[in-house]
């Protein structure tokens, strides 16, 4: 049998995990038969690869080797390209044109994206792998075929026979050995040698010198997600080749290019003090923010309802402002100053403000009010605001100093992350 390394080597595979591997021994090893194979995997997993390997290790190898996009051919063509059509069988049919399928006579045919055929298409092709038969589009002359079939797809094709999309005797036929493709993010280990596989192809197609990863953004990438899998880490290697002057790319440079909503929650180096990224996405610093804010929301109403109280005598009070003064304040008074305030709304209620003894009683209860209200904002919260002042100094460190950013990393305005500044003096 064929070496593995080998096979890598011809077809310019990289990567050691397991399941690669697995994926392109089952390849080999199912090349010199002929049933069908399908390959699964997400977009931009290399799953061509995979018929190439399978042509190119059979018989079949010196035939021809036909590639197929079912999902780039527009419905009702087809039909017409994958087994060709007699002249006049449509408008626009000038002449007999011959199909995929009589064309790869004796060799394979790949077909991408299986998964959006139509199903129109999809009988015909139950029938080419059931019988090797079909029929030309406006013929019903029947003409026989020898091609291997393999398919690949990016759909789940149990959801889609079950949604009705896909035919279930097909998919049978079809995967008769199914080949799965593992995502970029789950070979952690291939991805920096990826990198510098594409970084050296770029480098001579550019005439640049080659781009060199720290040891820090080597871990950035393995902890990035890749939802656009290999085909985005080649993008962005040829990017990066071509705009960057510094040869030598560490973790900051690459957050630039990588858009962070995708990033994976990762430590980028467990020694470090600039461990910051971590610990601010952690769920309490969150929290602290948020309890800050409300904080100064409460305060700032406290302090409004403290002019009020000044401003004004007993009995310009109405009923829903004692209410609200009640509120504001029982939660955090004491058992007996909140019955004070209690006896204050219920004396108020009465019409009986001609009474001297109860309007005593009401003065003496409004100033208990006051004494709450003037000592209450004394006992804010230091802790919260040295967490705020603490978070705004890791987010401008973090960013280095671009307000822009750590202003969105806050979750605040910049206008606010300014006026923060200036309070706690962290202007350099």
């Amino acid at each position: 049998m064929t070496d593995l390394q080998s096979i890598k080597t011809r077809f310019g595979i990289i990567g050691n995990y397991p399941v690669l591997n697995r994926a392109l021994e089952k390849a080999v090893q199912v090349a010199p038969t002929d049933i069908s194979v399908l390959v699964m995997g997400e977009s931009g997993v290399g799953k061509e690869f995979i018929p190439k390997i399978i042509h190119g290790e059979s018989r079949r190898k010196h035939q021809p080797y036909i590639v197929v996009n079912c999902g780039a051919i527009p419905e009702g063509t087809i039909d017409s390209e994958l087994f060709g059509h007699e002249k006049g069988a449509f408008t626009g049919a000038t002449s007999t044109r011959k199909g995929y399928f009589e064309v790869a006579d004796g060799g394979t045919i790949f077909l991408d994206e299986v998964g959006e055929l139509p199903l129109q298409t999809q009988v015909r092709l139950l029938r080419v792998l059931e019988s090797g038969e079909f029929m030309k589009v406006g013929s019903s002359q029947i003409q026989k075929t020898n091609v291997r079939i393999v398919a690949a797809t990016n759909v789940n094709m149990l959801k889609a026979i079950n949604d009705g999309r896909f035919r279930e005797d097909l998919y049978y036929r079809l995967n008769t050995v199914q080949i799965d493709m593992p995502a970029l993010r789950e070979r952690k280990g291939d991805i920096h040698l990826l990198f510098r596989k594409f970084a050296i192809d770029f480098a001579e197609k550019y005439r640049m010198p080659e781009l060199k990863l720290t040891d820090d953004a080597v871990q950035y990438l393995e902890n990035y997600n890749f939802p656009g899998n290999i085909r985005q880490l080649r993008n962005l290697v040829e990017q990066m080749t071509v705009v960057e002057k510094n040869r030598e790319i560490n973790a900051v440079k690459l957050a630039e290019y990588i858009p962070i909503q995708n990033q994976l929650p990762a430590v980028i180096n467990k020694n470090s003090s600039s461990n910051s990224s971590s610990e601010f996405n952690s769920e309490r610093e969150i929290m602290y923010k948020i309890l800050f804010d409300m904080r100064n929301d409460l305060n700032d109403l406290k302090s409004l309802t403290s002019e009020l109280i000044k401003n004004r005598t007993n009995e310009d009070f109405s009923h829903q402002e004692k209410n609200l003064i009640n509120r504001i304040y029982t939660g955090e008074a004491s058992h007996q100053n909140a019955n004070s305030l209690l006896y204050f709304e219920n004396s108020n209620q009465s019409n009986n403000f001609n009474n001297q003894n109860n309007l005593s009683k009401e003065t003496d209860n409004y100033e208990e009010v006051e004494d709450i209200e003037i000592e209450e904002p004394k006992t804010d919260s230091l802790s919260l605001q040295n967490n705020e002042r603490e978070l705004i100094v890791k987010a401008l460190e973090k960013h280095k100093g671009r307000r822009n950013k750590a202003a969105n990393e806050l979750g605040i305005s910049q206008r606010t992350l300014y006026r923060k500044i200036k309070q706690y003096n962290l202007e350099e």
